[in-house]
């Protein structure tokens, strides 16, 4: 496959990644139903095998068992894709969920997230929701410390607007923003995507009814 480079990035990917987020399976708030692990392992391999460089995940997609599940599926491979992940949503121990952007919160998810996914480091790390708006700023140093710190390569973001994209570049550039976008669902074309464009910030899009699948734009 031809690839494209991400942003400020020295990441190249692929036009489309394996989206991770039905793997999570069920038992959660935002399942897509009960999943095959085997399948799931063996969707990952074949969409590897077939060119794909990148899997996007989130610790919040079955309550951490997609990143399990990626994890999984890359052992015994002689070299591994892009791994991206996401932070900000976090459950209690009756999985119900909750959001934070707090430091201490953030720096939890991070190491929770490398241990499920059996890596030193994750190759781009984003913000998942941009709630609670107050605390975006303290979020997004604290994501740009974990990059110095070498535990994540690239820091992005995911559902922000531009007036929020506008704030945390403040602080440090933003690599990606990944926005929910479809034939149906049109909205950053109006002013997301021309000011991603403006700002070398690469966009990855997302269309919810397709939870598998994911384009670089």
């Amino acid at each position: 496959m031809q690839t494209k480079q991400l942003g400020n990035s020295e990441l190249h990917i692929t036009p489309i990644g394996f989206g991770a987020w039905a793997i999570g399976g069920s038992g959660w708030a935002f399942g897509w139903g009960t999943q095959d692990d085997q399948d799931s392992i063996a969707a990952i391999n074949r969409a590897l095998d077939l060119g794909v460089n990148w899997i996007d995940t989130a610790a919040i997609y079955g309550l951490g068992h997609s990143e399990e599940v990626v994890a999984q599926a890359l052992k015994g491979r002689s070299s591994r894709p892009y791994i991206f992940t996401k932070c900000s949503m976090i459950w209690d121990e009756k999985g119900e969920i909750g959001r934070s952007l707090k430091a201490d919160s953030v720096r939890r998810e991070v190491e929770a997230s490398l241990r499920r996914l059996d890596i030193e480091t994750i190759d781009l790390y984003q913000i998942h929701w941009p709630n609670p708006d107050s605390d975006i700023e303290e979020g997004w140093t604290t994501l740009s410390k974990l990059k110095d710190e070498g535990k994540v390569r690239y820091i992005g973001v995911s559902n922000f607007n531009v007036e929020q994209l506008k704030r945390v570049q403040e602080i440090a550039p933003v690599t990606s923003l990944q926005p929910p976008y479809s034939l149906v669902k049109r909205d950053v074309d109006k002013k997301i995507l021309p000011f991603c464009k403006g700002n070398n910030i690469g966009v990855i899009v997302y269309s919810p009814m397709q939870s598998g699948l994911l384009t670089e734009r």
